[in-house]
């Protein structure tokens, strides 16, 4: 078994600075200092950094100024990523006394995909790969069911990167409605994929369709030769991952700046 600070190595030299090196189509990335801006025309922005920002004090206060005033001169939101590791430990507490508001801490866990591959018997459940516009449509459905807030932006993130093989949607579907919807993200240049999604309707929960979900997707990242499999969990999914045999690294909390109108 690979260690968690071997996954945590991994994790903090490989994935987490591919959100500022390989970024979405259509970013843009601007360093300041030791934090990257990553800006997109028609999305929030992204802000991230290295393990140790080197960087503390009324110094930090300033930085993280710079850029909430920079978002605020676009008129756009941007989301400020730490994790329960870095370095200052008060950056979220500057951040919050700044105007950036929690939006809840997740739990990162990271697996090996060969670990992960096991078939799971479902009853009336056909587990596939979403192959149209209708599929894209009815997974962003459900996941606004399953998570209370819209999806549309999903709808066109997955319409966007329907010819990408780094990016493959994953559903869960019984009788045609689609019950849980997920994907896949490989990133490039890195041992990495990321899986997101993962929700499932209410009275399809419990059924093994999260772990099927799972296992599909390991067996995607085995195929591409792709070794690790990341999640930021909420609480409900930590447990279910730690019994599949994900290791915890960390935790991650995003901190958000709105303008404004």
């Amino acid at each position: 078994m690979t260690s968690a600070a071997a996954l945590l190595s991994a994790f903090d030299t490989q994935a987490r600075p591919a959100e500022w090196t390989a970024p979405a189509d259509g970013a843009e990335v601007h360093q300041d200092g030791p934090v990257f801006r990553v800006t997109w025309p028609r999305r929030r922005g992204f802000i991230g950094g290295p393990p140790n920002l080197g960087v503390q004090g009324t110094d930090l206060d300033a930085l993280i100024a710079r850029q909430r005033d920079f978002f605020t001169a676009r008129n756009q939101g941007v989301e400020w990523k730490t994790w329960g590791h870095d370095t200052p430990a008060d950056l979220p507490a500057r951040l919050q006394a700044a105007g950036f508001e929690s939006e809840g801490r997740e739990t990162v866990l990271v697996g090996l995909a060969t670990d992960m591959t096991t078939p799971v018997d479902l009853d009336g459940v056909v587990i596939r790969e979403a192959r149209d516009e209708s599929d894209i449509h009815k997974l962003a459905a459900t996941a606004t069911k399953v998570f209370g807030r819209h999806h549309d932006w999903l709808v066109d993130h997955l319409l966007e990167k329907q010819n990408d093989p780094n990016v493959v949607a994953v559903i869960a579907e019984a009788d045609g409605e689609v019950v849980s919807s997920s994907r896949i993200e490989f990133v490039p240049g890195t041992e990495f994929a990321g899986l997101w999604g993962g929700g499932t309707l209410q009275a399809w929960r419990g059924k093994g369709i999260y772990r099927a979900l799972i296992a599909h997707r390991a067996r995607l990242a085995v195929a591409r030769g792709t070794r690790y499999l990341q999640v930021d969990a909420s609480e409900d999914s930590r447990p279910i991952l730690e019994r599949l045999g994900f290791t915890t690294i960390t935790t991650t909390t995003g901190y958000a700046w709105t303008p404004k109108p």
